[in-house]
């Protein structure tokens, strides 16, 4: 650490993926890069599924068979992207989504055309799906289905550690310098522009103590997502590690680029800005606290979209349930279940205050149970294994099972007499789910299952919030209450407003963190390039 240079061209503040992009981007292009990281690097994406988004005619989509262009994956997500970005820069992404994608490859990511046969929200045997609304109604008028979730090939659910650890290895191939355990407190601001960090960061100690403080938190991120009670204590004892050794490091460069996470971690931030969500598990890791945020509006920066948040009640797998009805406590039907689970969820959430549940009958439920096993593994065959032993109420009636979870017996009979008259008479489903996926809800007994957003250690309600700093559609740079460019700074990933920010479907944070992490990285060394060109020039002529 000691023989660490304390000036750079760039510095990126967080390691995940759009930071290392960023990095990337930065030295190709000919920059001194310095990257910083509160833990060991990754992030949220190295604990994410590791699917990126992307189509206009990806090799792989070509190779299942799906005939895909820019224009219709840009008429597709312009539905979700419902205007946080301007159509100039969402238009960008869809034209060199292809090129993206070769662009990761070029860097060591691999993927490949196994395509999913069956809905799911995370393809564990394969690498190719489905991974949003395409083929869900109203999505699907505008625009022909294509699958567009790219899988990172790894085992399990490593795809998103396996991402990351090949791209952080070709930013060190290309000379960035990176600092782990690298607390950065403010911003040095310098005749009006960020030009530097304040940090406090990991010094001395030997191999052994790093290697013990980097086991603790990794392990303490991992079951801090999944199991919080167990995590925290944890993560509290790498902590404490850290300010044993931390000291006080400013380093110096011509721009900032942020890229530290967005604010699921940090329960103030959410009931201020989502008060609606507090009760998902967060997903990510503690450095998604919204630090990066808070460093961005100290030097000027203004927010938007805090409010947008992801939360998954994923209704599958095993893929037969999405062939029941999603209800509220009034017996309505929520909305086509075979919307994506966090586009479903936000309706719940919006509409229904989060509270529903999920309805079948014998039959759909003896498919779903026999599709456990193909299509689970990991932590979803934990989950699913929770709704399929303790976590349903099974009853000889509609109205007995309306009883026994508290929904309206009347509105729930409706809604199934409804559903059942319209498969029957071959009509469309009065909510507009896919013909193919609609089961009638006619056998005894009769299963409901409790979708609610609540606390649970066994069927939680994941989630990452959406929006962050205001950036600038063609650099990235931040930008203040009046739309001016602060010099300097750029925000990328879900620290700026993205891609994702509005709705977010499987692939598209990590897409969005390689399209703005790229963009600012570019930007940001072609920017120091010209300003060195002229100081030169100026030099020159005295």
């Amino acid at each position: 650490m000691s023989n660490v240079s304390d000036d750079f061209d760039l510095i990126v503040v967080g390691f995940g993926l759009a930071g290392v992009c960023a990095a990337i981007a930065a030295a190709e292009n000919g920059a001194r890069v310095l990257a910083v990281d509160r833990a060991l690097g990754g992030g949220s994406s190295a604990v994410s599924g590791g699917v990126v988004y992307a189509g206009g005619g990806t090799q792989y989509q070509k190779a299942a068979g799906y005939d895909d262009d820019p224009e219709n994956m840009f008429n597709y997500l312009r539905q979700e992207v419902q205007g946080v970005v301007d159509d100039a820069t969402l238009r960008r992404f869809c034209d060199g989504s292809v090129e993206q994608l070769a662009w990761l490859e070029k860097h060591g990511a691999e993927f490949e055309a196994s395509l999913c046969p069956y809905k799911t929200s995370y393809p564990t045997k394969h690498y190719l799906y489905f991974s949003g609304n395409e083929k869900a109604y109203p999505y699907r008028l505008h625009a022909r289905p294509a699958p567009r979730g790219h899988r990172q090939i790894a085992t399990g659910t490593k795809s998103g550690r396996d991402l990351w650890r090949r791209m952080r290895d070709a930013a060190i191939e290309l000379g960035v310098v990176f600092l782990p355990r690298t607390l950065v407190d403010d911003l040095v601001i310098s005749d009006g522009r960020v030009a530097g960090v304040r940090c406090r960061t990991w010094v001395g100690g030997t191999g052994a103590a790093q290697f013990l403080h980097g086991r603790t938190t990794a392990v303490g991120a991992k079951l801090t997502n999944w199991m919080p009670p167990v995590g925290h204590p944890i993560t509290g004892l790498a902590d404490r590690m850290w300010r044993r050794r931390a000291q006080e490091r400013t380093f110096t460069a011509r721009s900032v680029i942020l890229a530290a996470g967005g604010f699921a971690f940090n329960e103030d931030m959410l009931r201020r800005h989502a008060p609606d969500f507090q009760q998902i598990r967060p997903l990510g890791t503690r450095a998604d606290d919204g630090a990066g945020i808070r460093l961005g509006v100290q030097a000027g920066g203004a927010t938007d979209q805090l409010g947008r948040v992801s939360a998954w009640r994923l209704l599958t797998p095993p893929s037969a349930l999405i062939e029941g009805i999603t209800v509220g406590v009034d017996g309505r039907r929520i909305a086509n279940e075979d919307l994506y689970g966090a586009t479903h969820c936000d309706i719940m959430v919006r509409r229904f205050g989060g509270k529903g549940f999920l309805i079948v009958d014998a039959d759909t439920w003896k498919r779903a149970r026999a599709q456990t096993a193909e299509q689970t593994e990991s932590i979803l065959r934990l989950q699913t294994a929770a709704v399929f032993s303790l976590g349903h109420r099974k009853a000889a009636t509609l109205s007995g099972l309306a009883r026994k979870l508290g929904v309206s017996a009347s509105g729930l009979s409706a809604t199934v007499d409804a559903y059942n008259a319209a498969i029957t008479s071959g009509g469309e489903d009065p909510a507009h789910k896919a013909p193919e996926l609609c089961a009638p809800v006619r056998r005894a007994p009769f299963y409901g299952i409790d979708i609610s957003v609540r606390p649970s250690l066994t069927y939680p309600v994941p989630g990452l919030t959406l929006g962050g700093l205001t950036v600038d559609g063609q650099t990235g740079l931040v930008l203040d209450e009046q739309g001016r460019q602060i010099p300097g700074l750029y925000a990328a990933g879900r620290t700026a407003v993205g891609i994702c920010s509005h709705s977010y479907v499987s692939g598209l944070a990590l897409a969005d963190c390689v399209f703005s992490g790229r963009r600012a990285g570019e930007h940001a060394a072609s920017a120091d390039t010209g300003e060195q060109l002229l100081e030169n020039g100026v030099r020159s002529s005295s």
